[in-house]
C-alpha cells in the first residue's frame, strides 16, 4: 500500500491520546494512521513509506525506543518524533542522538507539535533521496565507480583515459553509463549527487 507523503503514524497504547493527537494533527491538515502497539504499526508494513511516526516512548511490549531502533535497521526513511513522560527526558534526549527529529512531554502543544511535525515530513524526503541515490550508485560496475570517483577529482576524458589505461572512447562510453545510470542530466548535478552519496557512505562507515 502507497501511503500518502504527508502521513502521520501514531503508535501509542493510550486510546484518549491517539484520539486527541489524530483530532489536533487533522486539524493541521495531516493524514493519520493509529497504532496501539509497535507490533501493530509492525505489521502494517511500511518501513519504507515516506512520512512521521510519533511514538510513545514507553509501551506495553516493545518500547518506542525499540521501534525506531528496528527503523533504523530497516534503513526506513521515516522520521521520528518521541511523545515522553516527565521521567523519560533524558531518554528523549539519548534518542536525539539516536536520529529523532524532536521529542515532545505529554500533552503535547499542538501548533509545536505540527512544526515539528512538518520538519520531520521533510527529513523523511531527504531520507528518502539519500537511499535513492545510494542504490542508483551501487547499481554502477565498479569501473563506472572508478571513473567517478576520476572525475569527482576534476580528471578530464583523456587523463581518465591515460590513468585507466583505456581508450578515450571507452571513457566516454562508461560516462554516459553512469551518467544515465545515477539519472542525472548534467555534470554539476552529477557532482552533487556523488558528494551526497560520499556524505552518506562516510556516515554510515562512522
Amino acid at each position: 500500500m502507497v501511503e500518502d507523503k504527508h502521513t502521520v503514524y501514531l503508535v501509542d497504547d493510550d486510546a484518549s491520546v491517539l484520539r486527541s493527537l489524530s483530532f489536533m494533527l487533522e486539524s493541521y491538515d495531516f493524514q493519520v494512521r493509529e497504532f496501539a502497539s509497535a507490533e501493530a504499526f509492525i505489521a502494517a508494513e511500511v518501513w519504507q513509506q515516506t512520512g512521521c511516526v510519533i511514538l510513545d516512548m514507553r509501551m506495553p511490549g516493545l518500547s518506542g525506543q525499540q521501534l525506531h531502533q528496528l527503523l533504523r535497521q530497516h534503513q526506513s526513511p521515516l522520521a521520528v518524533i518521541y511523545l515522553t513522560g516527565h521521567g523519560d527526558v533524558p531518554l528523549a534526549v539519548d534518542a536525539l542522538k539516536q536520529g529523532a527529529v524532536d521529542f515532545f512531554q505529554k500533552p503535547a502543544d499542538g501548533a509545536m507539535l505540527a512544526q515539528a511535525v512538518t520538519k520531520a515530513m521533510q527529513c523523511s524526503q531527504a531520507n528518502a533521496l539519500r537511499q535513492q541515490q545510494l542504490q542508483t550508485y551501487q547499481k554502477l560496475t565498479p569501473r563506472e565507480r572508478e571513473i567517478l570517483k576520476l572525475i569527482a577529482k576534476g580528471y578530464k576524458n583523456q587523463q581518465i583515459a591515460d590513468e585507466l589505461f583505456i581508450a578515450v572512447r571507452t571513457v566516454e562510453i562508461h560516462r554516459a553509463n553512469l551518467m544515465r545510470g545515477m539519472q542525472v542530466d548534467s555534470l554539476a548535478e552529477l557532482m552533487l549527487t556523488y558528494a551526497a552519496i560520499a556524505n552518506t557512505l562516510a556516515q554510515s562507515d562512522g
